[in-house]
């Protein structure tokens, strides 16, 4: 079987689904929802048997718009595994999600995510500029539905209207910069475009031009600076396994065409290289501190959550600006997909503590989180290691993610990016450990019951603990799988 299969049968099913509850109204949540996470789990267990031979198992048909190499399978598993937390996650928050919704129905919630899965996974192998707009305008329109899907609260729709407002204009501007990049390049493949800038005969302001506006069109999906002002009020209204995926999922689909883009752009001899270097740190640098420092003044844990979403966004961009770093084993692509894949397991088990404190009628709120740690021990542990590993605290899985960068950014001699970067760091310390106080701390409130647990939920909160610290303690393996594509780029470099 190939991995086209697979991407094809999850966005068959996510359609089979919506069509069973327009036509078949009387199927049960549960069965929707366990054909749902059933059919991503097989997903994934196909995934690896295909993904040992690739890139044979690619159908001819699809070998001129898409590609195999060990980015694109890693990007495509991370979506996998993000799309099966996230479908979990909505399973868990389905009993208070219905209060918000029309006659309590949550199909969309389960169907939809399969349909982004599969617009992420061809994101990821995508060789053209036409193939990543059409796959990224398939992720894009299902997050409009999904941001704004709580019709009964007013908050949900308030942010699906900024979401779809600030994206089609987004869209916009992406399709301008790939209008410029094509009339000044004459091609639309990654390839085509990377030779092209190597001829130092290329016009060098129209094509600078069209990267800027690429790389605008691009930021506002990762929420760089200074397109970044949607995500803390989208992340507060949108239904908490959306933000989930938003804040993971979408923003990894962003970075990986990012990558792919700047890795065409900063090509060996590129006429526009250096503006390009010296872009990504200026909206890297500007992405950290825009991110980090108002989230010092947030009460609301789901928008401190949005702002570090924000933060992290810039250490990527700061990654992407340098080049290979002899010290980790990784180019800039490796270290934004190690970084990625730390950032899953703290960031998805942020967003669950939240989900279980709603559904036992608390906030979001820090001062809703003071006790935690008296009221479920596990989940105060997870949710400290989780915050802990935000903030970069060493022995963690964060802590590797930023080592990486600020050791990038120091064999690239970047030092104003550093400061930046250091100051970022140092504000998030503020923050996250903030939260980490109230945890810990005991409730101003009369005593409140203890939260109780199922097994599933006990099981998925310990493995995300212990991919943070096992990715802390050991991070090499990783390292490894990440190491050869940055052979392979290295040597198209050359």
């Amino acid at each position: 079987m190939s991995v086209f299969t697979i991407e094809a049968f999850l966005a068959i099913l996510g359609l089979a689904l919506l069509l069973v509850e327009a036509f078949v109204p009387q199927v049960s949540r549960r069965t929707i929802a366990a054909a749902s996470i059933g059919g991503t789990a097989l997903a994934l267990v196909l995934f690896f048997t295909a993904a040992s031979h690739a890139p044979d198992s690619l159908p001819s048909f699809c070998r001129p718009w898409m590609q195999l190499d060990q980015l694109a399978l890693f990007y495509k598993g991370f979506f996998l595994v993000i799309t099966l937390l996230v479908l979990w996650l909505t399973h868990e928050c389905a009993p208070y999600l219905g209060k918000y919704t029309l006659e309590g129905r949550l199909t969309e919630m389960f169907s939809l995510p399969l349909i982004v899965c599969a617009g992420m996974m061809w994101m990821a192998a995508a060789q053209d500029l036409v193939t990543v707009f059409v796959a990224l305008e398939l992720v894009t329109v299902s997050f409009y539905v999904l941001v704004a899907f709580a019709r009964k609260s007013s908050l949900a729709l308030e942010a699906g209207v900024k979401y779809l407002i600030l994206g089609a204009l987004s869209t916009g501007v992406l399709v301008f910069g790939i209008a410029w990049i094509y009339g000044t390049t004459g091609s639309l493949s990654f390839q085509g475009i990377a030779a092209a800038l190597a001829k130092p005969g290329i016009a060098k302001a129209p094509v600078l031009l069209g990267a800027a506006f690429l790389l605008a069109g691009l930021g506002f999906k990762v929420a760089a600076a200074p397109f970044q002002s949607w995500v803390p009020d989208v992340y507060q209204g949108a239904p908490i396994p959306v933000t989930t995926f938003l804040s993971v999922g979408s923003k990894a689909a962003g970075f990986v065409v990012l990558t792919r883009t700047v890795d065409a752009l900063l090509v060996g001899h590129s006429v526009i290289g250096p503006e390009i270097k010296g872009l990504l740190l200026i909206l890297g640098s500007l992405t950290v501190l825009l991110g980090s420092l108002p989230a010092i003044y947030q009460q609301s844990v789901k928008r401190l959550l949005g702002y570090s979403s924000i933060s992290h966004a810039g250490y990527l961009l700061l990654a992407l600006a340098c080049d290979d770093s002899t010290r980790s084993g990784m180019t800039s692509s490796g270290i934004v997909a190690f970084y990625l894949a730390t950032y899953l397991p703290m960031t998805v088990l942020g967003f669950v503590v939240l989900a279980i404190l709603r559904l036992n009628g608390g906030g979001e709120d820090i001062r809703d989180f003071r006790g935690l740690a008296k009221r479920s021990p596990v989940l105060g542990l997870a949710m400290t290691i989780a915050l802990a590993s935000l903030a970069g605290l060493p022995l963690t899985a964060g802590f590797m993610g930023k080592l990486f960068v600020f050791v990038s950014l120091v064999d690239q001699a970047y030092w104003g990016a550093l400061v930046c970067a250091a100051i970022g760091a140092a504000a998030g310390f503020y923050y996250y450990f903030r939260t980490i106080l109230a945890i810990h701390s005991p409730e101003t409130s009369p005593a409140s019951e203890p939260l109780k647990l199922g097994t599933i939920t006990k099981a998925c909160t310990v493995v995300l603990t212990l991919a943070i610290l096992v990715l802390g303690l050991y991070p090499k393996p990783l390292q490894q799988v990440l190491s050869k594509p940055a052979e392979v780029a290295a040597k198209s470099a050359h």
